[in-house]
């Protein structure tokens, strides 16, 4: 049985060995430690969370009142379901959508191909901005409605692009042969680059996803409802009155008590079911980018 070669570094590689794993536990120790200190909060009592001063390295008198709080606060609700129906129909819109723009400029034999290819890609460097975007969605009619947090970004030029040279990558042999049988270009997005290009569509997936999950500029500008505002519009409003009240008062009363337990258990709420979809799509992550990034 053969014995297994070890390998010998030099002293300057075992230093920058160690130098990596250094940066990169205090790395990891600034992206848990928010983290940690967030979660901890929200399931300590909300008074010990007004009395102490510092980061939170456990829950104080732990207690589920925070969170009771919130559930009680029919704003929560609301802006959950708001921002799930933006997340899914929003997601699949904009899927649909990259999915046949990508096909297209995939393909070599339509003309001004590179000529529409150089003009989207203009659009990530030059955008006319936030008045000239409200102005055409208020002539669209599109204010006032949940249609102006999904229809104004349902192509992102990026997700765009990288969708566009996965699809690139797949041989040219296999949609022609399926042409010479007899396929359209739909049975040739469906049946051959969908499956052959899936974890390119799974990271964009996400990233459309996480986009309108997080998304609340939008919200704030086309809606006038509060019924209709997403659970991040509403998360920011819990914040700005939370400072409000203190400014105004001088000092933080029940309400602003209230308002500051509640503070880290709807960031804790609005955050967790964004991050269990991370799991699931990790092991598409690297191969999905980089096959979207090698040809082009």
């Amino acid at each position: 049985m053969a014995k297994s070669l070890k390998v010998k570094y030099t002293t300057g590689e075992q230093l920058f060995h160690a130098f990596d794993v250094v940066f990169v536990f205090f790395v990891a120790l600034a992206v848990v430690v928010p983290v940690m200190n967030i979660v901890f909060a929200s399931f300590s009592d909300p008074g010990e969370v007004m009395r102490h001063k510092g980061l939170f390295l456990y829950p104080i008198k732990p207690t589920l009142l925070s969170y009771e709080l919130v559930m009680k606060n029919p704003r929560i609700f609301t802006g959950y379901v708001n921002t799930i129906f933006v997340v899914v129909v929003g997601t699949l819109l904009n899927l649909v959508l990259t999915l046949i723009a990508a096909y297209v400029l995939s393909r070599k034999g339509p003309r001004l191909v590179k000529f529409f290819t150089l003009m989207i890609v203009f659009t990530m460097y030059f955008q006319g901005g936030t008045i000239p975007t409200y102005l055409i969605v208020h002539k669209l009619g599109l204010t006032g409605h949940r249609a102006s947090l999904i229809i104004p970004g349902a192509i992102n030029t990026f997700n765009l692009i990288v969708m566009r040279t996965a699809m690139a990558g797949v041989p040219d042999s296999l949609p022609e042969s399926a042409m010479m049988d007899g396929a359209g270009h739909v049975t040739i997005l469906s049946k051959i680059m969908v499956p052959l290009t899936k974890s390119t569509i799974a990271v964009i997936t996400l990233y459309y996803a996480v986009s309108h999950w997080n998304s609340w500029f939008p919200a704030m500008i086309y809606l006038r409802k509060k019924a209709m505002w997403p659970l991040q519009l509403v998360l920011r409003e819990i914040l700005i009155q939370d400072e409000a009240s203190v400014m105004t008062s001088g000092s933080r009363d029940s309400l602003a008590l209230d308002s500051d337990a509640v503070k880290y258990a709807t960031i804790v709420v609005a955050t967790v079911p964004i991050l269990c979809i991370y799991p699931f799509l990790q092991k598409y992550f690297v191969k999905g980018v980089m096959v979207g990034a090698v040809k082009g």
